[in-house]
């Protein structure tokens, strides 16, 4: 399963809802996983937020935003080529209070999928921790980005290498 937050792998880390007690029909079980406790932290600050406004306990503009990460901010720039995007098919003329239900949701359609795309490139880079001695690739489809012990099958001192005979 996917963190809630990241979309990194999770490991361990859960979220259980106690509201409703055992055998009552609105008690089922949530699929809230996270791959570690700041991301967990994170989105309990946010649902915790999200609750208050709900009930009405605190104004919206009171809800305190997380900081942003260099990794966060770094995707943040990245959006912005996907927003000028969407914006340009839309009109840069044209205030954002005139925007449609569908053009507005084309923008942020937009911004959202950039964003995931770079937290999950950035994620998937640092999945492996660095190996002294290889260059770090930009492209993380290459296999040496995928997986840095990809091409050890060939030093493998018990095999034939391939294509080499006796």
């Amino acid at each position: 399963m996917k963190c809630w937050v990241c979309k990194r792998q999770a490991r361990g880390y859960g979220h259980t809802d106690n509201r409703h007690g055992v055998g009552n029909p609105r008690r089922y079980p949530i699929d809230w996983v996270f791959c570690s406790q700041r991301c967990q932290n994170a989105f309990h600050a946010m649902y915790g937020n999200w609750l208050r406004a709900k009930e009405g306990r605190i104004d919206i503009k009171g809800v305190a935003m997380i900081d942003p990460s260099d990794v966060e901010l770094a995707a943040m720039k990245t959006c912005l080529k996907a927003f000028g995007e969407a914006a340009s098919e839309i009109g840069f003329t044209k205030p954002l209070g005139d925007y449609s239900e569908a053009e507005a949701l084309q923008v942020i359609d937009a911004i959202v999928t950039c964003w995931t795309d770079a937290m999950v490139a950035h994620h998937e880079e640092s999945k492996y921790p660095p190996v002294r001695g290889m260059t770090a690739t930009p492209d993380p489809m290459t296999p040496s980005a995928a997986n840095p012990f990809a091409d050890l099958e060939d030093d493998l001192p018990w095999k034939e290498p391939k294509g080499k005979k006796p």
